[in-house]
């Protein structure tokens, strides 16, 4: 009686979860809705832009903003973008663009430069460095981006979060990311 009893208590701790997989929320994702819409918000939307993540510390001065959201190749992508009202090319044109990428691959730094998105890749020899309290991979914004920093982290096992923020931004960069709460 008394093995039955020891081999029924092991049976039941071993298909109860253990606390930190219970407490490890999913990856924010877009709803519906959000992958279809593509609407300009004016005026921006504040700190609480992205359903699941805040964005504790957000700089002043944004006059748009906008949802970029995406689902392909086994990736889901959502994040928000925001800006003020002077033309992109302007030095001083000051942009901010947060997104959490869910990709199951995602371990460490290192597996960022695989990161299957259509923009924001990390090329162009990106440094790992220690900003914001995390550990995070960062190199200079191409082109695509625009100027400024980019920057990206595992922030757990399968969700990425990355940050571009223009050159005006760059002195606020360590904040934002500190800020930043899924």
């Amino acid at each position: 009686m008394k093995i039955l009893t020891a081999f029924a208590a092991a049976a039941t701790l071993i298909a109860v979860p253990a606390p930190a997989q219970a407490a490890t929320p999913a990856c924010p994702a877009p709803s519906q809705a959000e992958l279809k819409e593509t609407k300009t918000d004016k005026p921006a939307h504040g700190a609480k832009a992205l359903k699941g993540v805040r964005v504790q510390h957000l700089p002043k001065g944004f006059v748009y903003g906008q949802v970029v959201a995406a689902e392909h190749d086994g990736v889901t992508e959502y994040g928000y973008r925001w800006s003020d009202d002077r033309d992109s090319v302007d030095r001083r044109h000051r942009s901010l663009w947060v997104r959490v990428v869910c990709w199951p691959k995602a371990d460490k730094p290192a597996s960022l430069t695989k990161l299957p998105v259509t923009e924001g890749r990390f090329a162009n020899d990106p440094q790992v460095v220690k900003l914001g309290g995390r550990k995070v991979l960062s190199m200079e914004g191409d082109g695509a981006l625009g100027h400024g920093r980019y920057v990206g982290w595992v922030h757990r096992q399968g969700v990425v979060v990355t940050v571009m923020a223009s050159r005006p931004l760059a002195p606020e960069l360590a904040a934002v990311i500190k800020g930043i709460k899924l």
